[in-house]
């Protein structure tokens, strides 16, 4: 993967080009959940790369990014990913964040509206981690520091996946596919990505700042970030739309890609003409 360098920190990236005989297609810049990595929009880059530029990131410590000795607060990767716009020499955007790709996304659009086009906020939130999950996620965390994946893997699905898509024989090449990823990660590096989500402050002030179009995108069956959340996101940012996805979980573009791909394409299709 190609990679730029932002605030000391080596990061991987990931950019399909304009389609052919598109130079001025338009960029969607997808910026991923927790223990992830751009790998989380594969369907939908597949959908969409012959009408878009598609680029996505990596965050601090996961995926192909190496492992930063800082830098895994929000405000830090959401000055990594305008550093990511600045290496490209991209204009305007449309950024699309699942989870912990939203809050970068919630933050680029209140303090940075004029880099956006659009904003598509899945499964994500607002405020601040709930401080009993807060305590849970470290002292997962911290077990994974030390034994690595295998301990901790099937109470750490259950959040990132719903119930519907765990029990269908036919998701096992996902989660194995997913599992396999992770397993990649450096371990210190994916204990300060999750001390960073579950050390956040809250934003839901700052989106009454947000001028740009805006589509929120929830899991009904979503435990990490339950539809309650997206609910308030929606209501800070003026004239959002919310969409409930039924049979999806926290990762509703792995669990419903093709209901997800088919909201995100007729809301970048509205949005450029609004």
């Amino acid at each position: 993967m190609p990679t730029f360098t932002a605030g000391g920190a080596t990061i991987s990236y990931t950019d399909t080009g304009a389609p052919p005989g598109r130079a001025d297609a338009p960029v969607v810049v997808f910026g991923h959940g927790l223990l992830f990595s751009g790998w989380l929009f594969h369907p939908q880059i597949a959908a969409l790369r012959d009408e878009y530029r598609c680029v996505t990131l990596d965050w601090r410590g996961q995926g192909d990014t190496p492992p930063a000795p800082s830098g895994y607060d929000m405000d830090t990767l959401t000055a990594d990913a305008l550093a990511l716009l600045d290496h490209l020499g991209l204009g305007a955007v449309h950024f699309v964040g699942l989870s912990m790709g939203g809050f970068v996304g919630q933050r680029i659009a209140a303090r940075h509206g004029g880099r956006l086009l659009s904003l598509t906020l899945l499964d994500t939130s607002a405020d601040e981690e709930d401080p009993a999950h807060a305590r849970r996620y470290r002292l997962l965390a911290d077990v994974y520091r030390v034994t690595g994946a295998r301990p901790v893997l099937r109470q750490v699905r259950a959040l990132m996946f719903g119930p519907a898509f765990l029990a269908a024989p036919d998701s096992r090449p996902v989660l194995d596919e997913w599992a396999r990823r992770l397993r990649r990660c450096d371990r210190a590096g994916i204990r300060r990505a999750v001390l960073g989500v579950a050390d956040r402050p809250g934003v839901r002030e700052e989106l009454r700042r947000v001028r740009v179009p805006t589509l929120v995108l929830v899991g009904a069956d979503d435990r990490a970030t339950p539809p309650a959340q997206s609910e308030v996101v929606a209501a800070h940012i003026e004239g959002a739309r919310l969409v409930t996805v039924p049979g999806a979980g926290h990762s509703s573009t792995l669990e419903q890609p093709a209901a997800v791909t088919g909201l995100i394409r007729s809301f970048l299709a509205r949005a450029a003409g609004s």
